[in-house]
């Protein structure tokens, strides 16, 4: 797909965008120049699925070159850390918002072997191989409301490299029967490699202190985040709303002067019921469920604890929440938006940008890379087709049929570029040499054509040696 020009619904996006900059901070605006290149970049991110800047001049055509993208990504005075905030103010605005409830999730990328330039790279285990992978890891903030979905905070976590070896090693001494006494005491987290959970906080603070004007009903996160601690931070800082997360089967829970864990508790003694529940507010399903309001001992309070089967699964889950004045059936449809951030993840890495090819150096480029794709992402948000649905109360398209008809709309943009020229098959000739001048074929290692296979025959003399 060729970028002889940038996406029509971007450009007006970017410059809603730098309207918004200014109401947000006066002295703060996006140059003509600046405007032009976010425009492009967001365009190429949806045409090429990366940001990677070869791929953009190539399918420039030349217009722009490599070397003066990236220039402008390291060096162009954007002010990047606005950037991301005016754009949540002004969507919100423009589709009315104000309400909604906030899920929190990371997500894990794979990068390449030589990692010593990518921000924040450690090692992971890989899933589908079973083996290891060097990649990077993303916390991040999505608020959900009644219309639309939409991430409002990232932060780059990695796990501190001391804590890791003494984790390491203190597994392999447990292993070996060593006594703790003859163990090395476990030492002290470097501040520059906060856990998960703080930086989690630290999201929420964030988004609470920026849009004040938003009123958050509930908070989610999965059972990383069901420590007692965090859940009561989490909550406190929106004046003590609703924060759902799940336990682990093997927790301890006190009921009356029995203490046992949740899983023994809902399958011998609470046993479920089946029960109707509305999925995302959309589908209705059959599922078993059982809860109680009870004793967390890792929390050291009461919680709601609710045990929780879909049909076809034969163990619970345990969902765990701060405020006990809800219902049963109310906090687990409310625990099912948090299916949605699993939902933007797959756009993000399929359609937006954050896939193999948003391995930008340094802090910085991992930064404004991720910055640069969820923009794209806020942008669609704004595409013409799409508010249209949101305003008409029906139910909005996919990233992916944006993504498709959005460069189906760039490429007839281009022909209408060039019908509109005074001589435009003269035109034409121009751009088949300027694609033959860009687009270089080459050579495939997979065939054998041109190579020696080998002799792949038997030897008649070697017969007689078997």
């Amino acid at each position: 797909m060729l970028l002889t020009g940038d996406a029509t619904f971007i450009k007006t996006f970017i410059e809603d965008l730098s309207e918004s900059l200014k109401t947000l901070h006066p002295d703060v605006h996006l140059t003509r120049l600046q405007k032009q290149w976010l425009s492009f970049c967001l365009t190429g991110i949806l045409i090429t699925n990366g940001i990677n800047w070869t791929k953009f001049q190539r399918c420039s055509l030349g217009k722009y070159t490599a070397s003066g993208l990236s220039w402008m990504f390291r060096h162009g005075k954007i002010a990047w850390t606005l950037l991301l905030v005016a754009s949540i103010k002004m969507i919100l605005l423009r589709h009315g918002i104000t309400e909604g409830q906030l899920v929190i999730d990371e997500v894990d990328r794979a990068r390449s072997k030589s990692t010593k330039r990518i921000h924040k790279t450690y090692k992971q285990k890989h899933k589908a191989s079973g083996g290891y992978v060097n990649g990077q890891t993303v916390i991040v903030l999505l608020l959900v409301t009644s219309s639309i979905t939409i991430p409002v905070g990232f932060v780059f976590y990695q796990p501190d490299p001391v804590l890791s070896a003494w984790n390491k090693k203190e597994a392999a001494l447990k292993k070996k029967g060593v006594p703790k006494s003859q163990r090395p005491p476990e030492p002290e987290r470097h501040p520059d490699y906060p856990t998960k959970l703080n930086l989690a906080l630290g999201l929420l603070h964030d988004f609470a202190k920026k849009h004040s004007d938003i009123k958050i009903s509930v908070i989610m996160a999965d059972a990383l985040y069901g420590e007692g601690d965090f859940m009561d931070k989490a909550s406190s800082i929106f004046g003590g709303v609703q924060t759902i997360s799940q336990l682990r089967k093997n927790q301890n829970i006190t009921v009356g002067n029995n203490t046992k864990s949740v899983d023994e508790y809902f399958n011998r003694i609470n046993k479920g019921v089946p029960q109707t529940l509305t999925v995302r507010g959309d589908k209705q399903i059959e599922v078993t469920v059982s809860g109680a309001r009870v004793k967390v001992d890792a929390h050291e309070k009461k919680r709601f604890v609710i045990a929780l089967k879909y049909e076809n699964e034969e163990d619970y889950r345990f969902i765990v929440a701060t405020d006990m004045s809800w219902r049963m059936l109310d906090i687990a449809q409310a625990y099912t938006l948090r299916w949605l951030v699993e939902v933007f993840f797959e756009d993000w890495k399929l359609y937006e940008g954050w896939g193999r090819e948003a391995r930008q150096f340094d802090e910085e480029g991992a930064l404004h890379g991720v910055i640069l794709s969820l923009l794209l992402d806020h942008a669609l948000l704004l595409h013409p087709e799409q508010t249209a649905r949101l305003e008409n109360k029906l139910p909005a398209y996919t990233v992916g049929s944006l993504q498709r008809l959005s460069q189906v709309e760039t490429l007839m943009t281009f022909i209408e570029s060039i019908l509109h020229e005074s001589n435009p098959f003269a035109k034409l000739k121009e751009f088949i040499q300027l694609v033959k001048d860009h687009f270089h074929l080459i050579p495939s290692a997979k065939h054998m054509v041109g190579r020696d296979l080998g002799r792949l025959e038997p030897t008649p003399s070697l017969r007689y040696k078997m």
